[in-house]
């Protein structure tokens, strides 16, 4: 584990940018697409802003969330339409998007169904993580129910689970996808959770979800 820490949040946003588009580039020079693993909700926002626009083969680039609420795209909570939003425009426009959310079916159909198509996108080439001051990353929440399931190292490529107080079930790439990333990355602001990942690195996964993709990711923090 990597802490960096940055003046500001805008600084922060134009070096993970320039960070995850080099890395993205190295892979394609190596290997036919990039796979992209990221996060929905408001912190990578503004990365995705920069990135969209950079000079990468976008079209032998293949972009998945690392988790998702069981929604619609259209609604107003799925992370897909932020993505859609604010990564795949401009250049980015021609990646290609790998979809949770599979109409008609309820999420541990669906998980089940998307699973498959998902052992040729790994490992993951490059990962972008958030999280939370509650110590979850991606939809591994402390006491969610599925968390252990989707913490075990035989767990299916993506998971169901129901975080405790939420109303919609999410699905979520489990630990061991995130952590066999090729590349991973953090983006967390703020003294609280600056604490929170301290207080994680001393707990186990169950108790501090985010522990168990710490190994070699770079952690990009600002205030």
């Amino acid at each position: 584990m990597k802490i960096i820490e940055y003046a500001d949040r805008e600084m922060l946003a134009m070096n993970v940018a320039d960070m995850l588009a080099s890395e993205l580039k190295n892979c394609l020079l190596v290997h036919e697409f990039a796979s992209f693993a990221v996060p929905g909700g408001t912190t990578p926002g503004p990365i995705f802003d920069l990135l969209c626009g950079t000079d990468i083969e976008w079209d032998r680039v293949h972009v998945m969330l690392t988790d998702e609420r069981w929604v619609p795209q259209d609604h107003a909570q799925s992370n897909a339409g932020l993505i859609r939003e604010r990564l795949l425009v401009n250049d980015a426009a021609a990646a290609t998007f790998v979809p949770f959310y599979q109409p008609g079916l309820d999420p541990s159909e669906g998980s089940a169904q998307v699973a498959k198509s998902l052992k040729d996108e790994l490992p993951i080439s490059v990962l972008m993580l958030g999280m939370g001051a509650d110590m979850h990353t991606a939809s591994l929440f402390p006491g969610a129910e599925g968390l252990d399931a989707a913490l075990a190292a035989n767990a299916p490529l993506l998971c169901p689970i129901m975080p405790k107080g939420h109303d919609i079930a999410r699905v979520t790439l489990p630990g061991h996808v995130l952590q066999g990333a090729m590349a991973k990355h953090l983006v967390i602001f703020g003294t609280d959770k600056r604490d929170a990942l301290e207080k994680a690195r001393s707990l186990p996964p169950e108790q501090a979800p985010i522990a168990t993709v710490l190994h070699d990711t770079e952690i990009h923090w600002a205030e």
